[in-house]
């Protein structure tokens, strides 16, 4: 039988940890810091032993909500696409999740646990009392020569691509001690959100915040598009890590997308992971926009389970209130000088 066993952040635990083939950015210690940091939320890491044998670890952060302890693995809203467990490959999720019902209720004294796990099926999470939603995301195999992930692409996205070139759009890599880039990237945000009458869901500080977390492990792929007179016109955030690279967040001047920048940057974005041997670009969600580039949806459930159905009903109204907050937010916006 499988246990959980919450133990401290030490240099063996992170050693141990990334020997795990299914290890991403969102289970190490920079991604952990930035998490916290943004969510005011506290780390929690457990060993997952099988009798005196460790075979895996789980990673999340518990935070509070209406007076709450609330085990987020990640939460919604957190701008973190999956956490979950580390696991020997001979070891079934659904056994490791089984076990960490009683770790997250009892252990912790959580009243609410969300679980997004990148190798969960939702076969996985059948008869444990959990709550599912279908939350896929479109993936590129950068196995392939380049030529074959150009030609994979859609016609309309291939020629997007040639024009930003024939227009003079250049990519750039923006340094990490470039403090104009979260403000070029923010600005751009708020003007996509505009588009639909909303605002970002996050503030400039979250940005600043994963930048100064992930930049010293150089974790991180920061890409500006400048078109021909030099001008900033779109930006993008790619952390990066093991075999994966995630399309963390990326924006554009609605005035300059005729130029077709943000087809140059991810076009940009998969050859540079691809000449370091990142293995899959992940765009971190399933919008229908992400096929044009030759993706493949991947079935990525959304899990959660609460103490008790008020616990439930209170989690559902803050989903719901914070979205007619951020419609009025941008009414506000949008009237004030």
């Amino acid at each position: 039988m499988l246990r959980l066993r919450r133990v401290a952040p030490t240099a063996a635990l992170w050693a141990d940890r990334a020997t795990y083939d299914d290890r991403l950015i969102f289970h190490t210690e920079q991604w952990l810091r930035f998490v916290a940091e943004t969510q005011r939320a506290e780390p929690v890491l457990a060993t997952i032993t099988d009798g005196p044998r460790t075979v895996g670890h789980f990673t999340g952060l518990v935070t509070k909500r209406y007076g709450l302890r609330i085990l987020g693995s990640p939460m919604a809203g957190w701008t973190t696409s999956y956490l979950g467990f580390n696991l020997d490959p001979a070891v079934p999720r659904r056994a490791a999740l089984e076990a960490l019902m009683p770790f997250a209720f009892g252990e912790l004294g959580c009243a609410h646990l969300e679980i997004r796990d990148r190798g969960l099926a939702e076969t996985d999470l059948e008869g444990l009392g959990l709550r599912w939603a279908a939350a896929p995301t479109a993936v590129i195999d950068l196995g392939p020569p380049e030529d074959t992930l150009f030609a994979a692409m859609a016609g309309a996205c291939r020629r997007n691509i040639r024009k930003a070139a024939k227009s003079g759009v250049v990519i750039e890599e923006a340094q990490p001690d470039d403090e104009a880039f979260a403000d070029d990237f923010y600005h751009q945000l708020r003007d996509v959100f505009a588009k639909q009458n909303l605002v970002p869901t996050y503030s400039i500080e979250r940005v600043r915040a994963l930048i100064r977390n992930l930049a010293p492990a150089g974790h991180i792929l920061l890409l500006r598009a400048r078109d021909a007179d030099g001008r900033c016109i779109a930006t993008a955030v790619l952390p990066w890590y093991h075999r994966t690279m995630y399309f963390w967040g990326g924006a554009s001047w609605r005035e300059d997308q005729h130029l077709r920048p943000n087809e140059a940057l991810i076009w940009h974005a998969l050859r540079w992971a691809k000449e370091r041997g990142v293995t899959e670009f992940d765009f971190v969600g399933g919008n229908s926009y992400k096929a044009k580039y030759g993706t493949t949806e991947v079935a990525v459930p959304w899990a959660r389970r609460s103490r008790s159905p008020l616990v439930a009903g209170l989690r559902d109204a803050a989903k719901e209130g914070f979205a007619l907050k951020q419609r009025a937010v941008a009414r506000l916006t949008r009237v004030s000088p």
